[in-house]
């Protein structure tokens, strides 16, 4: 048996509440239960499986006004957010990184909307997590 989008919980962030990586990560956290998020994507993917301040059994991931979130977490936001990563990631990672930042300096490659799009979406229908049952709902 499926359980229908409608039947789930729904937790709303807003993208005119925020203009950058570190305003989504306060937005995204206001809707955890006695929890807080920092802003590192893998803690992130797991905050989705629920249990860490999201619902446990799936809910609706519902993104209004994300056209706005999509420029605001853009390539020069995603850049910005690598070029602090590389000052603390192990040294084996910071050719990956610096590789990333300069696609980004260049509007190439994934931005930070995508990669949070992505992850977002292996919890959900056809995912790889998809048992997690989190739907996502841009608008």
């Amino acid at each position: 048996m499926s359980v229908r989008s409608d039947d789930l919980p729904v937790l709303i962030i807003d993208g005119a509440c925020f203009s950058d990586f570190d305003g989504f990560t306060r937005e995204f956290s206001r809707l955890l239960s006695h929890h807080s998020w920092r802003g590192n994507l893998d803690a992130f993917n797991d905050l989705l499986r629920g249990g860490f301040g999201t619902p446990e059994n799936g809910w609706v991931l519902r993104w209004v006004n994300s056209e706005s979130s999509r420029s605001a977490l853009g390539h020069a936001e995603t850049a910005r957010q690598l070029e602090r990563l590389v000052l603390t990631c192990h040294p084996s990672n910071r050719p990956g990184i610096e590789a990333r930042i300069d696609n980004a300096r260049r509007g190439e490659g994934p931005t930070l909307f995508d990669e949070i799009v992505d992850i977002v979406r292996e919890h959900g229908p056809g995912g790889d997590e998809a048992e997690d049952g989190v739907v996502l709902e841009l608008s």
